[in-house]
């Protein structure tokens, strides 16, 4: 299993225009079913379980100037602002698994958790110092990556998303996983392009899987990448 590449370094991205409601790959996700991201139903908690993400609709653009975009290996003193931002996104009620409330002890155990795992990787977007986005990847003994990630409902759109899928699917590259899988709820329609534009394919629908507070049973669209090509087939 391999290891170096994104275990520490950042990326560092100019600031860029908006590009639409997906402008970038995961911002939207069902992955962000919060305790799977982003990226699929996943939010930078449990990777690849539920719908991962805060989509990246066509949302309001912050004004004034786009600072450059930071995406970094997430450390121990990022954890409160991932935590709040990942609140903020299950309020939305829409985009990730998790819903209002959360339990704010129990997520950030969870993601200081991710820290001390050789098999998680966990990244961080700013913008200007300010956290506006996160990503979670965690690798399966199977040698599948299950990714969920989130954006923050004022940056979506402006391809912050693809910047944390680009660092998650290259983490998940230089771990030795064979695949990167995930789930999206189908009304994220944002999300699907953005892993579209990845290389994802639809591999299955989950039909009235996920029961939400209100009652609801949501589907989720099961995505995934194929990393290894060459590998022998069962």
């Amino acid at each position: 299993m391999r290891r170096g590449g994104w275990a520490g370094r950042g990326l560092r991205l100019p600031g860029r225009g908006r590009a639409g409601a997906a402008a970038g790959p995961a911002d939207a996700v069902p992955a962000g079913t919060a305790e799977p991201a982003g990226g699929g139903l996943v939010a930078a908690g449990e990777a690849g379980r539920r719908p991962a993400g805060g989509a990246e609709p066509a949302g309001a653009e912050p004004a004034g100037a786009v600072p450059s975009l930071t995406v970094r290996r997430a450390r121990t003193d990022d954890l409160d602002a991932m935590v709040a931002l990942f609140e903020s996104v299950a309020a939305e009620g829409r985009w990730i698994a998790a819903e209002s409330p959360i339990d704010r002890g129990v997520r950030h155990r969870r993601l200081r958790d991710r820290l001390d795992r050789r098999e998680s990787g966990m990244f961080v977007a700013e913008a200007g110092g300010e956290p506006i986005g996160q990503l979670v990847v965690d690798l399966a003994g199977f040698g599948v990556a299950e990714l969920g990630m989130l954006v923050a409902a004022g940056w979506r759109g402006r391809g912050v998303g693809s910047a944390l899928l680009g660092a998650g699917i290259a983490w998940a590259r230089e771990a030795g996983a064979h695949k990167v899988a995930l789930q999206v709820w189908p009304h994220n329609q944002a999300a699907l392009t953005l892993y579209e534009k990845f290389g994802f394919q639809r591999e299955g629908l989950l039909r009235r899987h996920y029961r939400r507070r209100n009652g609801e049973l949501w589907d989720a669209v099961v995505m995934g990448l194929r990393l290894d090509e060459q590998g022998p087939a069962g």
